[in-house]
């Protein structure tokens, strides 16, 4: 998987498209988060140094097409005034991603300048990948860079389709940040390795779970796919959340040799009366749940259980939160456990989505080693899955 990377190629004074995920949460005009947009930032940095033209290409929400309202809701005016801000410098924007006023604007820009192009999902063709409309978007520059792992799992017109029209094509630093720690979960890691797998659904994880027993030393399993793997054991789980058209897969992976040598389930919960902030909780000090009651968090045997695998661990990988962990009161396991994976001595990645919440929550980033910017993208990795943002990319 070894692709160009920033310092194989001399971009002085060349126009470079980068491929950026600045899809941020904006509110009444103001970017509420800006993690994504400070991940960017590296690369940036270096192409500014190195004398480039820079050219931004991101997508922003889920636009209707010809939407006027989402034009105007989901501009991407406010991250260049963000970026104009953490860079200390001017970058410009104009108001679409193709067409005469944006082959204008990049060719004014002189070296080191910034140009972010309008949200390239106003147009269907993106998403559909279309090969004219990634042929526009490839005329714009010398140099291609994508540094947008979030969408590197799609096929799209800006993250694929234009590779088939820019000779030269890198990954950016945060990609090769990505790429480096998600490859050595695959191919190389210290053990004792241990993979932690919550969310709500075993459907949602079925070929990571594949992926990931015979490799892992442990596999520590909370959240409410936990209960489709214990209701498949004939455990009682009370109300809780199970998916019973996947009963048979789970019995399936339980039958599995290395299933029974490495896989924890939950040994005891905390379980409301209802799905509510405010239900009734209690712990429960036994694998079984209640009639009447669910299970929404791990009760603190499983939080033992499970860090002590961690204590013990060189690699740690956790993807998805161990219970209701928006909910003040079925959250101490998710966040029990993210200050366990910060206390230990492991190379610990955090794959996206849910869990970045979870660990800014506990308090703990900044002694995460690496956290992913891409769930769904972090996920199709750890399945094994070819990633078409990746692998069209020019290889070394």
């Amino acid at each position: 998987m070894a692709k160009l990377e920033l310092s194989d190629i001399d971009v002085a004074g060349k126009r470079v498209i980068v491929r950026v995920d600045f899809n941020v949460p904006i509110q009444e005009g103001k970017i509420t988060d800006e993690t994504r947009i400070t991940a960017a930032l590296p690369t940036l940095l270096d192409l500014i140094h190195r004398n480039a033209k820079i050219i931004l290409i991101t997508h922003l929400g889920r636009p209707t097409v010809g939407s006027a309202a989402d034009r105007e809701t989901l501009s991407t005016e406010p991250i260049a005034i963000a970026l104009n801000r953490k860079l200390g410098r001017r970058v410009a924007h104009v108001n679409d991603c193709i067409g005469e006023d944006v082959h204008n604007a990049v060719e004014s820009l002189e070296n080191g300048e910034i140009l972010l192009l309008e949200n390239v999902r106003f147009y269907a063709e993106e998403t559909d990948n279309d090969p004219e409309f990634a042929k526009q978007l490839a005329s714009l520059a010398d140099v291609y860079v994508n540094d947008a792992f979030g969408t590197a799992h799609r096929a799209h017109a800006s993250t694929e389709g234009i590779t088939q029209y820019i000779t030269t094509c890198a990954v950016g630093l945060l990609m090769a940040r990505e790429i480096h720690y998600l490859s050595m979960t695959l191919e190389s890691p210290e053990r004792p390795y241990v993979a932690i797998l919550g969310g709500a659904k075993i459907s949602d994880k079925i070929t990571l779970i594949e992926n990931l027993i015979g490799k892992v030393d442990s596999l520590l399993i909370g959240g409410g796919m936990a209960y489709t793997f214990l209701s498949a054991m004939d455990v009682s789980i009370g109300n809780s959340l199970v998916e019973t058209e996947k009963l048979d897969v789970a019995v399936n992976l339980i039958k599995k040799k290395d299933f029974t040598e490495s896989v924890l389930l939950p040994a005891d919960h905390i379980v409301g009366e209802s799905f509510d902030p405010e239900t009734e909780s209690q712990v429960i000090d036994n694998v079984s749940v209640p009639n009447g009651w669910q299970g929404l968090d791990i009760g603190p045997k499983t939080v033992a259980a499970f860090s002590e695998r961690i204590a013990s661990a060189k690699t740690v990988v956790w993807n998805g939160p161990l219970g209701v962990y928006e909910f003040e009161k079925f959250a101490k396991g998710t966040i029990e456990v993210a200050k366990q994976i910060a206390a230990s001595d492991a190379v610990s990645i955090i794959g996206g989505g849910d869990c970045v919440a979870a660990i800014q929550q506990a308090g703990v980033a900044d002694r995460i080693t690496h956290i992913s910017t891409g769930g769904g993208a972090s996920l199709e990795f750890l399945e094994g899955k070819p990633l078409p943002g990746i692998t069209a990319l020019t290889d070394k």
